[in-house]
């Protein structure tokens, strides 16, 4: 699926969720590619703040279906709902929590770790630090991922 079908679901999503005043952040790959780290990604993940996971449902299940969850065990996230909109998939993701060597993590968005906004075509898109999701990756145990991130802090440092 084009990239561009992708950012336009995006978009969609963060007009409605300006409009309510949800408080939320991209995460995974879409902020790696938001961050020029990776080229592209595959879906959508968005954190969304506990307090607001409801209205994010209710917004999304307007614009798309809600797909069957599916358990992992690696992880002890709180709310994780898969949706399709306009046939992207997007997940989003309440209480975020990884259980890394039999402890569990609280992940879960707060306000202090949204670092900075990027404009998707006027609308503002936040994301996350890449620190903070290199450790989440490490946590997960994405090695791969880890070490991108790590190779793209050192371009960075470097320049």
């Amino acid at each position: 699926m084009p990239i561009e079908q992708k950012l336009r679901v995006l978009k969609k999503i963060a007009s409605a969720f300006e409009r309510a005043h949800i408080t939320w952040a991209v995460g995974a790959s879409v902020l790696l590619y938001f961050k020029e780290i990776v080229p592209s990604f595959n879906d959508l993940d968005l954190l969304i703040h506990m307090k607001d996971i409801e209205k994010a449902k209710k917004i999304l299940l307007q614009m798309g279906i809600l797909k069957p969850s599916q358990e992992n065990t690696n992880f002890k996230t709180k709310v994780f709902l898969e949706f399709v909109v306009d046939a992207v998939e997007v997940d989003v993701i309440g209480g975020f929590a990884i259980v890394h060597d039999g402890i569990c993590h609280d992940c879960s968005l707060l306000e202090e770790q949204i670092m900075e906004y990027v404009e998707l075509q006027g609308h503002q898109i936040p994301l996350q630090s890449i620190e903070l999701w290199k450790q989440y990756y490490y946590w997960m145990g994405r090695e791969k991922k880890v070490n991108i991130i790590e190779e793209a802090l050192h371009r960075n440092s470097a320049e």
